[in-house]
């Protein structure tokens, strides 16, 4: 029987163009894309007009690798690593621990109890056993107790100290291959920017070391005797509560200072710390060790202090009063002294000692240290308004 097609169904040939025309467009594409990628397999180099596009469309983001790469090798980087590393292991074994402690009596039994106050960090100076810390570590303990590297603990006993300083040794006596004396550098020639790594135990912690740059020079401090300290070190170094007392070092691991103080408004490291400069911590720790106390030369006089200069209206230091045969006195300087009607009559102000100016007690001090009995001063004072020179010659300090 033949079959009749209806108009629902489409004609053979209409489904084949179609298809055909699909199959051309499809190898169209593909022939397309392998071209393409042929092109940019190309055994060829682009032309320099492309690698110019190539890499403004490629921007820093691409370039960035290469020029960092190139500034900070990653073998350089491991060798400053090593470095710290190698700072680090040498210096620990010379840094100590120091707890201080107050003997308390019981009010019932009377028995003896040590109480820990406080404690802070310190350093071996040499094989003696003697320890440098600062004053204020140990103001006030009754005693201390030291704990080496080795974690070893041994009693202490004060061998001297300077209030003015903020310094101050101990002594233990422990064997000698057991101290590690730390190298001593200069502070003479810092310059800021220069690498500083700081070893201590903040906060009880067991030796932390933190790194930073000397960020500043000759500053000045006020110590616990309230006199200022000169040509302190600022660095950002982390020092932190139990940082007092241990050694500020240089990149080859050489003491360069004693880390006292911080400056921060809570108490805790807010990026700036000082520490004692090694070339002050050189001639008084010496001093310590064999005198107990800086033995400072004296003028023979004492001072009027900034606040009675002040009210007095005095440009100066004025002289309160002079030790009967004293340099001061041999000089021919006049002290301030009180008539038999109860008026004052004020003595000599005095303006200079070899071209530092005084001002007060605190000035001549500075203008003192580091000067030995026997030596020549000129100082420069004035009297009834006219300014007058004198020749002394310093005196040892009363014992």
């Amino acid at each position: 029987m033949k079959r009749t097609r209806t108009n629902s169904e489409p004609p053979v040939g209409a489904l084949l163009i179609p298809l055909a025309i699909l199959v051309a467009v499809s190898s169209c594409l593909f022939a397309f894309s392998q071209a393409e990628g042929d092109g940019r397999r190309g055994s060829g180099s682009p032309s320099i007009d492309e690698s110019k596009t190539a890499r403004s469309l490629a921007g820093p983001r691409d370039s960035a690798p290469s020029l960092y790469a190139d500034r900070v090798p990653r073998d350089e980087l491991e060798t400053e690593e090593e470095a710290t590393i190698k700072i680090f292991r040498e210096a620990s074994p010379s840094v100590v621990f120091i707890t201080s402690l107050s003997v308390r009596r019981d009010f019932f039994s009377l028995d003896l109890t040590q109480i820990p106050r406080g404690n802070g960090s310190g350093f071996v100076w040499d094989r003696e056993g003697n320890i440098v810390t600062n004053y204020h570590v140990i103001q006030g303990a009754d005693r201390a107790q030291v704990t080496l590297a080795d974690q070893s603990d041994w009693p202490a006993r004060l061998v001297g100290a300077s209030p003015e300083r903020d310094l101050a040794v101990l002594r233990i006596d422990a064997p000698r291959e057991a101290l590690h004396p730390i190298p001593v550098g200069s502070s003479r020639r810092l310059q800021v920017g220069q690498k500083t790594f700081a070893i201590g135990n903040p906060f009880g912690l067991d030796h932390t070391l933190t790194t930073g740059v000397v960020s500043a020079l000759g500053r000045e401090i006020q110590s616990v005797a309230r006199i200022p300290i000169r040509n302190v070190i600022q660095t950002d170094a982390a020092i932190n509560p139990g940082n007092s007392g241990g050694p500020l070092l240089d990149r080859h691991g050489r003491l360069i200072g004693v880390n006292t103080a911080i400056y921060s408004p809570s108490g805790v490291y807010a990026g700036i710390g000082f520490a004692i400069p090694v070339d002050t911590v050189a001639w008084v720790v010496p001093e310590l060790i064999a005198h107990g106390r800086i033995l400072q030369p004296t003028l023979g006089l004492r001072l009027a202090s900034a606040q009675l200069n002040e009210r007095w209206g005095i440009e100066g230091a004025l002289i309160l009063a002079i030790d009967p045969g004293g340099p001061a006195e041999r000089a021919g300087l006049r002290a301030t002294y009180r008539d038999r009607y109860g008026r004052i009559h004020p003595g000599d102000v005095l303006k200079s000692l070899d071209g530092e100016k005084i001002r007060d007690d605190d000035d001549l001090f500075l203008a003192l240290e580091r000067r030995q009995p026997g030596e020549q001063v000129v100082a420069v004072f004035e009297r009834d308004g006219r300014r007058h020179r004198a020749e002394l010659t310093l005196a040892a300090p009363r014992r």
